[in-house]
């Protein structure tokens, strides 16, 4: 049976996950616990990577050389970009750009040095079970895992599941003029974070099929900041623990 390597940015992202793993094994390599274990029926691994494309980048490395995953799987939160993203909404990645690499004029922008591409492609079927398993989280459960109170605080009505690229960099995006630069730059281009990229492309090297989900938690503008602790504690970790238990029971 193929084994899934799951990885967050933030404890919060994976807490639930952890509490439900059976016959666990912790080991800790570069100041990581990779937990192992049975999650739902299927032999898992999960990963806090923790924040930066730097940290995701070794943390894929090593669930795929050390631990033998077949398959990666990263969840989070993200920063709105496109008008239609709106917060609670979730986004699923069919592809993924380091927006924060120039290396020209020795090569275009966005591209990567010697791999001959800026965007690199999700695995299009671990991305549609994520699809499914979002869109029918929020059809049949979001309503009783999210307070009416949760609800009301951040905005929360009848969320949407979207496809598209995702921009990944080492930077927290919060003005709204950053945010704009992006669409400039990136029309295209859904939500924005710090990891997937990373992870995109250690996967893209050594041929592991790779999926990405992030929870928009905010515009990407100057009140990206406001309630970030909050909002994980009471709306993406329920997101996450829930899409992933259905994606893992679809595989």
């Amino acid at each position: 049976m193929q084994r899934i390597g799951i990885m967050a940015a933030v404890h919060g992202e994976i807490a639930a996950l952890l509490e439900k793993m059976g016959s666990v094994t912790v080991t800790r390599i570069g100041m990581r616990d990779y937990h192992q274990g049975v999650l739902y029926g299927r032999p898992c691994v999960v990963v806090l990577a923790r924040m930066g494309k730097v940290a995701a980048a070794a943390t894929t490395v090593t669930l795929i050389r050390e631990f033998g995953v077949d398959r990666v799987v990263f969840a989070g939160l993200a920063g709105g970009i496109a008008g239609n993203a709106r917060v609670g909404d979730v986004v699923v990645g069919s592809s993924l750009l380091h927006h924060d690499l120039d290396a020209s004029p020795l090569f275009p922008r966005h591209e990567i040095p010697l791999l001959a591409l800026s965007r690199i492609d999700a695995d299009h079927g671990l991305s549609h079970l994520l699809e499914k398993a979002a869109r029918d989280y929020l059809a049949l459960d979001w309503e009783q895992d999210i307070s009416v109170a949760t609800r009301q605080a951040f905005n929360l009505s009848a969320p949407n599941v979207h496809t598209g690229l995702i921009a990944s960099g080492d930077q927290f995006v919060s003005s709204a003029a950053a945010a704009q630069a992006l669409r400039d730059t990136l029309p295209d281009v859904v939500c924005v974070e710090m990891e997937g990229a990373a992870v995109a492309q250690i996967c893209h090297e050594y041929g592991t099929p790779f999926a990405i989900i992030r929870t928009v938690s905010d515009r990407a503008d100057d009140e990206a900041s406001h309630d970030f602790n909050s909002f994980l504690a009471h709306v993406a970790s329920q997101y996450s623990a829930g899409i992933l238990k259905r994606v893992i029971c679809l595989l």
